[in-house]
């Protein structure tokens, strides 16, 4: 075994063990309800992500007129906590602050959601670089798509097996006729148990979903080898077909972070669509971030350096990367959920 050779497996190796620490940073969006019942009484539901028995250590601040009615009450629920009280608010909450503490400190936002017993709900993005919101008293539909826009897109971006698969699609697929048709595919198929899921429609237990995410990914990088030794693969024939398929998985995992966020539900549609339009679009900035890199490569790289041999390492590396990662998130995932 070479020198060169040694390194990569090494490097691979600590690439697979320090993978799940880089991912355990929460990225996950904090969701705050406050629903009015009656004049100047709210309720507030306040849900933080947590991994196991750690939550992000983020506080709701209220408006100095509100005085709690009772003490809070919290739970676990699915990966998050969630803490319910009811509040007084003398003249009401609109146009006052509400602070998120140490929300700056995350890599996380909080979405607002207000329901107010006259007029339209309002869902309102607060962002680390400005942790106070203030609830107007009218709010444009522009608001909700443009924060579920950025929710999607960031999502895409921040979820590194959803980019990985797309990124072995690349590696796979080299004709620029059948990479169109795939990422098509793959969109149609993820857009349609999105809204399935959201929707209420088809029901999956999350854990095995992303298992099987996983298992799609190391599929494509093994498919990736067989098809640059040189053997038939029906994968890089129709490609479509497979990306149709795993998108379906992935449109599973894409419902489950929105089910996470939260849904504004009398614009479960709009959120939904611009949710969705934030994914591709993100997909899309990712695929010409990837291409760019390798017009890049190929038109300015000097001779000395472009070599086969270089050119050939420029492959391997990533799918062995994509390789090793996914079959640890697969052992892993299914370990998590086999309860192990």
């Amino acid at each position: 075994m070479t020198r060169l050779a040694r390194l990569l497996l090494v490097w691979m190796a600590m690439l697979a063990a320090f993978a799940p620490a880089a991912l355990a940073h929460e990225i996950r969006p904090a969701f705050l309800q406050i629903r009015e019942v009656e004049p100047q009484v709210y309720d507030f539901l306040w849900k933080t992500p947590a991994r196991g028995e750690m939550r992000l250590a983020l506080n709701v601040i209220q408006p100095a007129d509100c005085t709690n009615t009772g003490e809070p009450r919290s739970s676990m629920v699915n990966g998050a906590v969630i803490a319910r009280w009811r509040a007084a608010c003398k003249g009401g909450i609109i146009g006052k602050p509400i602070q998120i503490e140490n929300l700056s400190h995350t890599l996380t936002d909080a979405i607002l959601r207000f329901e107010p017993l006259e007029g339209a709900p309002k869902t309102l993005r607060i962002k680390a670089d400005d942790p106070v919101a203030v609830i107007p008293d009218k709010q444009p539909w522009t608001d909700v798509a443009s924060t579920y826009f950025v929710l999607g897109a960031e999502h895409i971006l921040l979820g590194f097996d959803h980019l990985m698969f797309v990124l072995a699609l690349l590696l796979l697929v080299r004709d620029v006729k059948r990479l169109a048709g795939a990422i098509t595919a793959f969109t149609v198929a993820h857009s349609i148990t999105l809204a399935a899921t959201t929707f209420g429609w088809v029901k999956l237990a999350s854990s095995p979903v992303e298992a099987v995410i996983a298992l799609s990914i190391m599929f494509i990088a093994v498919e990736i080898m067989r098809v640059r030794a040189g053997h038939a693969s029906l994968t890089a024939n129709l490609p479509w077909l497979a990306s149709f398929a795993f998108g379906l998985l992935h449109g599973f995992g894409f419902a489950g972070a929105l089910r996470e966020i939260g849904m504004p539900e009398d614009s479960a549609p709009l959120a939904l669509l611009f949710f969705n339009l934030g994914v591709e679009g993100g997909q899309l900035i990712f695929i010409a971030a990837v291409l760019l890199v390798m017009f890049l490569w190929r038109r300015f790289a000097p001779a000395t350096i472009n070599t086969p041999r270089v050119g050939d390492m420029a492959w391997r590396v990533p799918v062995y990367v994509i390789g090793v990662t996914s079959a640890y998130w697969l052992v892993e995932r299914t370990m998590g959920a086999l309860g192990l």
